[in-house]
C-alpha cells in the first residue's frame, strides 16, 4: 500500500505546466505519480515523455484516448485524429516512444493508505473516450460502475477537476496539467489519506513564448486558448454535455 499518490492527467504535451507540477515538494515526495491519459498530444511530446521517462518506476502509466490515437494515427489504423495537433504530435514521436504508449494499459488499480483499492483511467473504466461530469445522472454512473470493485475511481478526459460520490463510489477528477478549462494553471491532485486537488500557478507569458518554439503551425492561437484557458466551466459543461447521453 502506498502513502501518497500523486495524479497527473490530461498534460497534453505541455512542458512548462509539467515542469511546475514535478516542482512541487507535495509531488516529489509522493511514493507514485500516476498519469491518467492523454501525455502526448500537444506541442512538446517528445520532451514531455522523456522527462516523464526519466522518473523511472515512480510512475504509473496509462494511456488516454489521444494517445491511443496518436498510435493509430502513426500506424496507419486512421486516417486522422480529431484534434489537429494531436495529428501534427503524432509525427514527431519517436518510433521508441511510440512503442511506449502503444502498450499503455487502460486502467490500473493500486492501494493506498486511507482510501483502499483505487482504480485508475482515463475516460471511465470502460471506455477511454467515454465522457463522464460532476452533474451526471446516478442512472449513468450506475451502468459506468458496473462490476467496478475499488471504492475510489480517478478519471481525467473532460480537463475539469471534481470529486463526487456515486453509489457509494468516490469519483475523483484531478482537471488538467497543460489543457485547463475554466481557470488557468496546473491542476493535479494529491490522494491518501484523503483526496486533494491541487492547482499549480506558473508563468503563463513564459510558458506560450516556450511552447511557441515547437514548429506547430497555429501555436499561437492553441497556447492563448488553452494555458490562458479561455473556456470557462460552463462552456466546457455544455459542449461536453452534448456527448453525454
Amino acid at each position: 500500500m502506498v502513502s501518497r499518490v500523486a495524479v497527473l492527467s490530461d498534460i497534453h504535451a505541455v512542458m512548462p505546466a509539467l515542469a511546475a507540477v514535478l516542482a512541487e515538494p507535495d509531488v516529489q515526495a509522493a511514493d507514485k505519480i500516476v498519469l491518467t491519459g492523454d501525455i502526448a498530444a500537444g506541442p512538446q511530446p517528445e520532451a514531455v515523455l522523456d522527462t516523464l521517462l526519466d522518473l523511472g518506476d515512480r510512475v504509473v502509466w496509462l494511456s488516454g484516448n489521444a494517445d491511443r490515437e496518436i498510435v493509430e494515427f502513426r500506424r496507419g489504423q486512421r486516417d486522422q485524429i480529431p484534434d489537429e495537433i494531436a495529428m501534427w504530435a503524432a509525427d514527431r514521436v519517436r518510433d521508441d516512444q511510440l512503442d511506449f504508449l502503444a502498450n499503455l494499459p487502460h486502467t490500473r488499480q493500486l492501494p493506498v493508505e486511507g482510501l483502499g483499492e483505487v482504480l485508475f483511467c482515463h475516460g471511465t473504466p470502460r471506455a477511454d473516450d467515454e465522457i463522464v461530469l460532476v452533474d451526471t445522472n446516478l442512472d449513468r454512473w450506475a451502468e459506468v460502475l458496473d462490476g467496478v470493485d475499488a471504492k475510489t475511481v480517478v478519471c481525467g478526459n473532460t480537463h475539469m477537476p471534481f470529486v463526487r460520490l456515486a453509489h457509494g463510489t468516490l469519483v475523483v477528477n484531478p482537471g488538467s496539467v497543460g489543457m485547463p478549462y475554466g481557470r488557468p494553471g496546473a491542476h493535479w491532485a494529491l490522494l491518501g489519506p484523503g483526496v486533494d486537488l491541487r492547482r499549480t500557478l506558473f508563468d503563463v507569458d513564459a510558458a506560450i513564448a516556450d511552447v511557441r518554439t515547437c514548429g506547430y503551425p497555429g501555436i499561437d492561437e492553441w497556447s492563448d486558448f488553452f494555458l490562458r484557458a479561455r473556456a470557462t466551466a460552463a462552456e466546457a459543461m455544455q459542449a461536453f454535455s452534448g456527448e453525454v447521453s
